[in-house]
C-alpha cells in the first residue's frame, strides 16, 4: 500500500468581476480570472476571461444573452461557485465537462421565466480550437435547461429541473477522456491541474487525440431536485452520458452519476433562493455569523467496451463529503470539509484505488 500525505496551499480563485446597466434594457458582465484556477487544461498562467457577455432584456421577461459564458446546465452549476455549500461541486459534473463549461468558446442564449415558478433557457455554442472538425470548424452545442418551482422563497423551496445538452463530433478529433478529480484538485499550475504526488486524475473511459470519424454525437440528460424548509435543505441531481460511435471499429461510451446532499444552518438562517438557483447564507447575528454543516454523496460510473479502460469491468468512484461552513458576515466565508473517495476496477499512476483529504478555504467576496 502507498500512503502519500502532502500539504498544500493555493488561490483556488481570484476574480474581478463588472457587470451594469447600459441604456436600461442592456447588461454587461465581465469576469476575469487571475488564478486561472477555474479553467481547464489550456488556459493561460496570465489568467484569462471567464465570462464577457452582453444581454438585451428589453423583451421582459425573455432575456437575450451573446458572448463568452457557461451554458445552464445543472442546479449547482446555476448557482454561483462562491455560494455553492461544499467547496467543489459535485463529482457527477466531471462526467459532462463540456456540458456547463464554455471552454473558451462563444455562445448565444435565450431565456426567459412565467412569473416566480417557471425558468427555462435553450442555447447554442461554438466551442474553442481544442475541438475541430477537418474543416477547421470549432464544434457546435446546444443546451436546454427548464425548471419548476412551486416553492421559491428562503427557507420554503421545492424545486425541478431537467436539462439536455448535445454536441456535434462527427468528423472530429477531441480529447474523449472522461476524468474525475473525485472532489480533490492539485494545487500546481494551470488551473490546479497536476496533483504531484498524489497521482493523476482517474480516467473512467475514452482515450485523448480520438481520432475525427470515431463518434457522432454526444448526448448528456440531467435532473435536478432540492426541498428546504427553514434552515434544513435537501438536494440532489442525476446524469447520464452517451457518445455514440460512428465507426465499426468503435463503441459507444456509457456514463451516469449523482449525488445527494443534506444541509442544515445551525444558527437557524436558510439559504437564498432565486428562480433556478440557491443563493448565499445571510447572517442574522453579526457576531457569531451562521454555522452550516452538509454531508454530499457523490457517485460516478462509466462504461467503455473499446479496450483502452474497464478492461476488469465498469468503472466507479465513491465520494463522501463532510463539511462545515462558517458565514463570519456577509463577505467572508471560512469552510472545512473531509473527502474520503474510492475507486472500483482502476488505479492511478501511483496504484492507489482510495484516498482521503481535508480542504479548508477562506473566502472573501
Amino acid at each position: 500500500e502507498t500512503v502519500v500525505e502532502e500539504l498544500q496551499a493555493d488561490t483556488r480563485r481570484a476574480y474581478l468581476e463588472l457587470g451594469g446597466v447600459l441604456y436600461t434594457d442592456w447588461a454587461y458582465q465581465i469576469s476575469y480570472d487571475f488564478s486561472h484556477n477555474s479553467g481547464g487544461d489550456n488556459r493561460s498562467e496570465d489568467g484569462y476571461f471567464d465570462e464577457a457577455s452582453l444581454s438585451y432584456n428589453g423583451f421582459k421577461p425573455v432575456s437575450i444573452k451573446v458572448g463568452r459564458f457557461d451554458p445552464d446546465f445543472g442546479l449547482e452549476k446555476a448557482t454561483s461557485s462562491k455560494w455553492v455549500t461544499a467547496q467543489e461541486r459535485t463529482a457527477a459534473y466531471d462526467l459532462v465537462d463540456w456540458a456547463n463549461s464554455h471552454n473558451g468558446g462563444m455562445g448565444l442564449q435565450v431565456s426567459g421565466n412565467a412569473g416566480d415558478s417557471v425558468y427555462g433557457s435553450a442555447g447554442v455554442f461554438a466551442k474553442d480550437a481544442t475541438n475541430q472538425d477537418e474543416d477547421g470548424d470549432s464544434s457546435k452545442q446546444f443546451n436546454l435547461r427548464g425548471v419548476f418551482a412551486p416553492m421559491h422563497e428562503a427557507g420554503n423551496v421545492l424545486h425541478f429541473g431537467v436539462n439536455y445538452a448535445q454536441r456535434d463530433l462527427s468528423d472530429t478529433a477531441f480529447d474523449g477522456r472522461i476524468r474525475s478529480r473525485l472532489g480533490m484538485r492539485g494545487v500546481s499550475t494551470d488551473g490546479g491541474q497536476d496533483a504531484g504526488d498524489n497521482g493523476n486524475r482517474l480516467t473512467l473511459a475514452g482515450v485523448n487525440n480520438t481520432p475525427a470519424g470515431a463518434y457522432d454525437t454526444d448526448k448528456a440528460w440531467g435532473l435536478e431536485a432540492a426541498f428546504a424548509t427553514g434552515p434544513f435543505s435537501i438536494q440532489g441531481e442525476y446524469v447520464k452520458r452517451k457518445v455514440k460511435a460512428d465507426a465499426d471499429a468503435f463503441q459507444d461510451i456509457k456514463a451516469d452519476g449523482y449525488y445527494g446532499q443534506v444541509a442544515y444552518t445551525i444558527t437557524g438562517e436558510a439559504r437564498g433562493y432565486k428562480l433556478g438557483k440557491f443563493d448565499s447564507i445571510k447572517p442574522s447575528n453579526k457576531q457569531i455569523g451562521a454555522w452550516e454543516v452538509f454531508y454530499r454523496y457523490d457517485h460516478i460510473s462509466a462504461e467503455d467496451d473499446n479496450g483502452a479502460f474497464a478492461n476488469v469491468g465498469d468503472i466507479e468512484g465513491k465520494v463522501h463529503n463532510v463539511g462545515l461552513n462558517w458565514y463570519a458576515n456577509e463577505s467572508i466565508k471560512l469552510s472545512g470539509v473531509y473527502v474520503k473517495a474510492n475507486v472500483e476496477n482502476a488505479e492511478n499512476n501511483v496504484g492507489d484505488d482510495s484516498g482521503d483529504g481535508f480542504v479548508m478555504r477562506a473566502q472573501y467576496v
